[in-house]
């Protein structure tokens, strides 16, 4: 919020924010033009035809810390790749296919990038208002679902493998982001956001979501549709490659946990605590990230306080997070109504800020792709943005 106040978690924006959602078609066309940028002066223009705005360096891509500066390439400019959904997230890079998929949550699609043109079209739909994305070291997709509740990796031969639905005999809330270990196992966040009208499918009736039983899940649902109720806390769990799940971390440790993702060598796992979810009877989430030592017996220890992503006394609220090859922390940052916070922010090991990546929109996730997996694509509210940098994605994404 403007003056250093808290910004409003994304979740608790999206409650209202149903009615003055524009809807698009997958050409990117917008039914009105989109206003320009106010963060730079003079103001700037995302749009293709708008007239460029990089000279020499991003006027857009702050530099923090000296630290920052070697990671910028000076003349490379953010740009907006394409325009038209209601809330973009999960960005996750194809290597061999050489193009991008993301999420359109509620409009329960996934999309494609295609490097060569830079043709979007719709990649899977219906996708159970899937949210994050990810390939693991065998090139497969990965993919956390609201509506159905699960976590679904897609083979190479086209068919799907549901990685986890439940625990211990009781539904999952609402998967949200996933990520492999170098040992083969799938980590992933469970929050309740799937629990969402407009993101996923409520509880039935009764549920924290949905505790009058007003509103009808099934409405919009396919025949034979099966509603749930939230019962499990809000956690982390990780998926043995024996199939077996595990509970690695609990609500009371990281609130609402979200994004995640490891250090390069795979020993430290860091956690996002997002705003609250809907019906939340936790603690709700604190705006943070949170570092874990991950031992060789996948146990994990020493819980500490990254950062509190606060920045000129702005909370800057993460999301989605990713490592680049040195260790640092590139992380979506979702200020709310305070223009020009709104973005990415980077940060070295130890936690300090280096630089900023400003954007029109809030950015709800990140990841690194390209042939030299050097650019970075941020899917920000109803927009692609992406920006190459003198760095590289610790591992696929």
């Amino acid at each position: 919020m403007e003056g250093g106040q808290a910004a409003p978690s994304r979740r608790a924006l999206l409650a209202g924010a149903g009615a003055g959602a524009v809807l698009a078609s997958t050409s990117g066309v917008l039914a009105q033009p989109q206003p320009p940028s106010t963060i730079t002066d003079p103001p700037r223009d995302f749009r293709p035809a708008g007239p460029p705005t990089t000279y020499f360096t991003d006027p857009d891509v702050i530099t923090v810390d000296p630290a920052f500066a070697p990671y910028v390439v000076p003349n490379s400019a953010i740009r907006r790749l394409w325009t038209g959904a209601l809330w973009a997230e999960g960005p996750a890079w194809n290597a061999v296919g050489r193009f991008l998929v993301w999420s359109d949550i509620p409009n329960n699609r996934q999309l494609r990038w295609l490097e060569e043109d830079g043709h979007v079209s719709v990649f899977r739909a219906p996708s159970n208002n899937s949210n994050g994305n990810s390939f693991d070291r065998q090139g497969r997709q990965l993919s956390c679902e609201h509506a159905s509740r699960q976590v679904v990796r897609y083979e190479l031969d086209g068919s799907a493998t549901v990685l986890a639905d439940a625990f211990e005999g009781r539904p999952l809330n609402a998967p949200n982001d996933v990520v492999q270990h170098a040992d083969g196992s799938y980590w992933f966040t469970d929050p309740p956001y799937g629990g969402l009208l407009y993101e996923g499918l409520p509880d039935e009736a009764g549920g924290p979501s949905n505790p009058t039983g007003r509103i009808n899940p099934r409405l919009g649902q396919p025949a034979g549709t099966v509603t749930k109720r939230r019962v499990l806390p809000n956690a982390v769990y990780r998926v043995d490659p024996s199939g077996r799940i595990d509970r690695v971390l609990t609500d009371d440790q990281v609130p609402d946990p979200n994004g995640l993702c490891f250090s390069p060598d795979h020993r430290i796992l860091y956690v996002c605590s997002t705003g609250t979810g809907p019906g939340d009877t936790g603690p709700g989430g604190k705006g943070e990230i949170y570092a874990f030592d991950v031992g060789i017996d996948s146990a994990l220890s020493n819980q500490r306080l990254f950062a509190d992503c606060v920045v000129d006394g702005v909370k800057c609220g993460p999301d989605g997070l990713r490592a680049d090859v040195d260790g640092n922390l590139w992380v979506s940052s979702n200020a709310g109504r305070a223009v020009g916070y709104n973005g990415v922010t980077v940060w070295t090991p130890q936690g300090t800020l280096i630089g900023r990546i400003r954007l029109p929109e809030v950015c709800g996730n990140i990841t690194f792709g390209g042939p030299k997996r050097n650019r970075l694509f941020m899917a920000a509210s109803q927009s692609l943005y992406v920006l190459t940098v003198n760095t590289q994605g610790a591992g696929p994404a």
